[in-house]
């Protein structure tokens, strides 16, 4: 069987089972590159079986030689377990050479964040005031830039002061109180803001050009305005979510509430996530 008739019963498989549309997509182009890769070394298309872990290990140095992140890389692995453990599964092919692949080990990094103070100046420098509502938003509830993208008008419920989450990550729903500077920012921006008239969609967060937001305009608008401060921060929809948890940590939030809150599967997840500030855990020391 050829690799890309394989990697097509895949993706069905995925979609067959409810894997969100995020996942198959991901995995999609992932398989995708690595079968142009395949493509070209062995100068046409590829059978599954004729893959071996050599054509792998060359890939993933191929990904190393070309400054692919070690997030990336471990990404890539993780998607060819998968796809081989499906496949030999199936009997598609009778070896899961992917499971000797090893993991890239990941230094983790500090995570830049910002303020609510720092937040105010950013946002003052967002000039298009869909995207400026969505900024807030992203920093007073940690949801991600796709459940933005995702909400509906019938999920965001003012009245009771909730966001209702439906299929956030691994498909699971989740409801966010809508915080008290939050509401009035949320209330003008749907009665004052949003073009009901000449929108015609039930997507709460809505340019008129496009009826929807997306992600890289939502992130190129956040590198302008952070160019424009002359910040010496990466500032991207990822990392408001990210500064709403260590906000919360730092305000004296539990871990289990933040966890809840950002949708994550377990504490271990939440924990990598915030910052921790050097002072704070000095702090923390001297209480013995």
């Amino acid at each position: 069987m050829l690799f890309t008739q394989a990697v097509r019963q895949f993706l069905e498989h995925l979609q067959a089972v409810d894997r969100s549309k995020e996942t198959v997509k991901g995995y999609k182009a992932e398989l995708g590159y690595f079968n142009h890769y395949l493509s070209v070394k062995h100068n046409g298309p590829v059978y599954l079986e004729d893959i071996q872990l050599e054509d792998m290990e060359a890939y993933m140095q191929h990904l190393k030689e070309r400054k692919k992140s070690t997030a990336t890389r471990n990404r890539v692995v993780y998607v060819l377990r998968s796809f081989y453990g499906y496949a030999v599964k199936r009997e598609l092919c009778k070896k899961n050479h992917a499971e000797l692949l090893e993991p890239v080990a990941i230094i983790q990094k500090e995570r830049d964040f910002i303020t609510e103070e720092e937040l105010e100046i950013l946002i003052s420098h967002i000039h298009q005031p869909v995207i400026r509502t969505v900024i807030q938003t992203m920093f007073y509830t940690g949801g991600r830039i796709t459940e933005m993208k995702n909400l509906k008008i019938k999920d965001v419920d003012l009245e009771n002061e909730v966001i209702h989450i439906i299929e956030g990550k691994g498909k699971k729903n989740r409801d966010i109180p809508i915080g008290k500077t939050l509401h009035p920012i949320l209330t003008n921006y749907f009665e004052n803001i949003r073009d009901h008239e000449n929108i015609e969609t039930d997507y709460f967060f809505a340019i008129p050009k496009s009826g929807s937001i997306s992600a890289n305009y939502v992130n190129r608008l956040l590198k302008e305005a952070v160019d424009e401060l002359g910040w010496n921060k990466h500032i991207t929809a990822h990392v408001l979510r990210h500064s709403f948890g260590t906000n919360l940590l730092d305000k004296g939030a539990s871990l289990v509430s933040i966890q809840k809150l950002l949708g994550h599967a377990n504490l271990t997840v939440t924990s990598r996530y915030l910052h921790q500030d050097k002072d704070k855990l000095a702090e923390a020391v001297n209480l013995l």
